[in-house]
């Protein structure tokens, strides 16, 4: 797998799970039906949506291999990897190749605050040793760990890192980080609430939280975006501002998961430490989704 197929609109999707904390193929299977029949350009399972923290390493394994045989090859899968140290992330990254995922989402190393050394040294080994093509997966609200654009610069030359999921919400910071990266590496949007703007200023696509459940929604935008017509992706993002609120009010996929019955998956549970939204955010959110999905149906 190359940059050229990281574009268009990749859902990061939530894990559904059995009351037991094991994972629910007959719920993942049927979000991914739902997915690739509105038209996504990929699947993103096991980020911070996915609860990658809260699996069992058997159950995330579990989940990329159902996601690849539910996917049986119409649009690449790549699993987040969120180990916050090498080898344990090494390890994720062997497992989820081994059942066939397409590139894996490699996250900054956290907890330990490295420098900026630190930080190019891991995904440099990382990228040497993968079996698989990574993402650079930089989100420093999460992880306390921001690269710097010129760090981002060089590793964009490696030629087994293809792309990044830009979750840094400094506007400037990502037009410093597109004003030199090399044309092999695709630079994917990671924030719902930016991604028109971060398509203006150069981003491939975007790993999108809320396509789960308006995959159709967030393609009319980004086909307005890369038509040119950058007002008119601006007002149909606009629109979906509400949703964004709600869906976000509590921490992701809480909300989220709660609603999604009304796209056909039962995917209420949450792992722990997360628990589920609650029921008047519940209750908004049904409301505020019904309304969009009967604009995205027309």
């Amino acid at each position: 797998m190359d940059a050229s197929r990281l574009r268009g609109v990749l859902p990061a999707i939530p894990t559904p799970v059995n009351a037991d904390d094991t994972i629910n193929v007959a719920a993942t299977e049927a979000l991914i039906a739902y997915l690739l029949k509105q038209g996504v350009d990929g699947i993103v399972p096991l980020g911070g949506t996915g609860e990658y923290g809260s699996l069992s390493r058997a159950e995330r394994v579990k989940m990329a291999a159902a996601c690849v045989k539910a996917v049986d090859g119409k649009v690449p899968v790549i699993p987040g990897v969120l180990d916050p140290g090498f080898h344990d992330a090494m390890q994720a990254g062997q497992a989820f190749a081994d059942v066939g995922v397409d590139a894996l989402m490699v996250l900054t190393p956290y907890y330990t605050n490295p420098t900026q050394q630190g930080v190019r040294d891991y995904f440099l080994r990382y990228a040497d040793s993968s079996p698989l093509p990574i993402l650079i997966y930089e989100i420093p609200y999460r992880t306390r760990v921001a690269i710097n654009p010129a760090l981002l610069h060089e590793l964009s030359r490696h030629e087994n890192i293809i792309g990044m999921k830009a979750c840094n919400t400094d506007m400037y910071h990502f037009l410093q980080v597109m004003a030199g990266v090399d044309d092999s590496f695709a630079v994917l949007s990671g924030e719902d609430s930016l991604f028109p703007l971060h398509l203006a200023a150069g981003a491939r696509g975007g790993i999108v939280v809320t396509a789960s459940l308006l995959p159709r929604a967030w393609r009319n935008i980004y086909d307005l975006a890369v038509a040119g017509r950058t007002v008119d992706a601006l007002a149909a993002h606009r629109a979906l501002i509400p949703l964004m609120n709600l869906a976000f009010s509590e921490t992701n996929p809480g909300p989220m998961k709660s609603v999604m019955d009304m796209i056909g998956v039962d995917a209420p549970r949450m792992l722990a430490p997360l628990v589920q939204a609650a029921p008047e955010l519940e209750a908004k959110l049904r409301v505020e989704l019904q309304k969009q999905l009967a604009i995205s149906e027309v």
